[in-house]
């Protein structure tokens, strides 16, 4: 599949400025949306090249050969058969959708953007086309009514792996600006650190100021976040790890923006 490579858009920014890219995940769905809005911000106030980035889900088109293969309704529980003719068409609805929430987040805005149109595997073609000056923007999973919030096997993968910064946007809750809060393990390190680790400007202004939390342990955590409202969570790839091991879905179930580094 071929990609758009063309820059769309505004005038480059200006020489001075060492430019990243803020890449977006995107696939129509709510979460995904919620994060191009947070992306479009961080790129606009950066003066960065904004790439919204959509995969067609090799995995899925190969399930859809299979001829036994079936699709199941999110409501109505009714199966029909998937087929790879189907689901190509399911995919181009998809795209133009993609294509006009795209345009909609950047109307009026004096921002360099383009889309990149890929197939493969997801995780592994978002990998790939970060670096590590990049911001990698993605949504947590939807809902359901059932099973409740889940981190998805996608963005479980990215948060993990990705070779940059990762913000990761909670789409169910109102962003509200308000204090950064990063964790410190122990009184001790607390003092020790006199401040919350630096991060650039641009992605600093997000948040206002830093809040340490003393914290060790995913009950914690999420106890001490359960009705936070504002302002986000930083943490680092080696305490996400940590946290995940307790917990796999507790990620999932904090209500605010959490910013990954590495």
């Amino acid at each position: 599949m071929t990609s758009d490579d063309a820059p769309q858009g505004g005038a480059a920014p200006p020489a001075s400025l060492d430019v990243v890219r803020v890449l977006a995940m995107l696939d129509a769905s709510r979460h995904s949306l919620a994060a191009l809005a947070a992306a479009v911000e961080l790129a606009s106030q950066r003066h960065a090249e904004l790439v919204a980035l959509y995969v067609e889900d090799l995995d899925l088109l190969h399930c859809a050969a299979f001829p036994f293969s079936c699709e199941i309704g999110a409501q109505s529980g009714l199966t029909r058969p998937l087929t790879p003719a189907a689901l190509e068409a399911s995919i181009a609805h998809q795209l133009q959708r993609v294509q006009q929430a795209l345009a909609a987040a950047v109307a009026g805005r004096d921002l360099r953007h383009r889309l990149e149109i890929s197939r493969g595997r997801v995780a592994a073609e978002a990998l790939t086309k970060s670096g590590p000056d990049d911001v990698l923007v993605l949504g947590k999973s939807g809902t359901t009514e059932r099973w409740g919030k889940r981190l998805g096997s996608t963005s479980r993968r990215l948060i993990l792996e990705a070779p940059c910064s990762v913000l990761l946007w909670d789409e169910s809750h109102p962003y509200r600006r308000g204090p950064l809060h990063w964790l410190a393990a122990s009184e001790s390190s607390l003092a020790q650190a006199g401040g919350a680790p630096s991060l650039p400007p641009w992605l600093a202004s997000l948040f206002d100021g830093a809040s340490p939390l003393p914290l060790q342990h995913a009950g914690e955590l999420e106890r001490t976040l359960d009705r936070a409202n504002a302002g986000g969570l930083l943490l680092h790839r080696g305490e996400l790890e940590g946290l995940l091991a307790e917990d796999e879905q507790l990620i999932a179930r904090v209500p605010l923006p959490i910013l990954i580094i590495p």
